[in-house]
């Protein structure tokens, strides 16, 4: 586990928490998993997966119903990171506030880290 002894590694909001409790219980769903990987024009991507088992090695956040796992590789790029859900006119979707981001680019998709960070 990576991160601060007794701090959770995200925090979810309580309107993220009732959507992925929502989406959980429609989907019969043991949560939803959240990682990185390499792509999109800034240099790194978010991925989201709702899974039926929890990894071992996942970090598991609890919320209010909502379940969220955090990748192995990906602890160290989303440790403070907020989740939440925002609904506009045009968009709804979760939003990461992640202060390990040093760049994203325009359409908000594509995020890049600290070089400290890279995998």
């Amino acid at each position: 586990m990576f991160g601060i002894p007794g701090k959770q590694a995200v925090s979810i909001t309580d309107k993220a928490a009732i959507q992925i409790a929502k989406l959980m219980a429609k989907e019969g769903n043991q949560g939803l998993r959240i990682g990185v990987k390499k792509g999109g024009c800034a240099g790194m991507e978010y991925t989201m997966d709702y899974v039926a088992d929890v990894d071992p090695l996942d970090e598991v956040v609890e919320q209010d119903g909502a379940r969220v796992m955090i990748a192995p590789m990906a602890q160290m790029f989303l440790f403070g990171t907020e989740i939440d859900y925002e609904v506009s006119l045009l968009e709804s979707g979760f939003k990461f506030r992640n202060p390990n981001v040093t760049e994203a680019c325009g359409c908000g998709e594509s995020i890049k880290f600290d070089e400290s960070l890279s995998i």
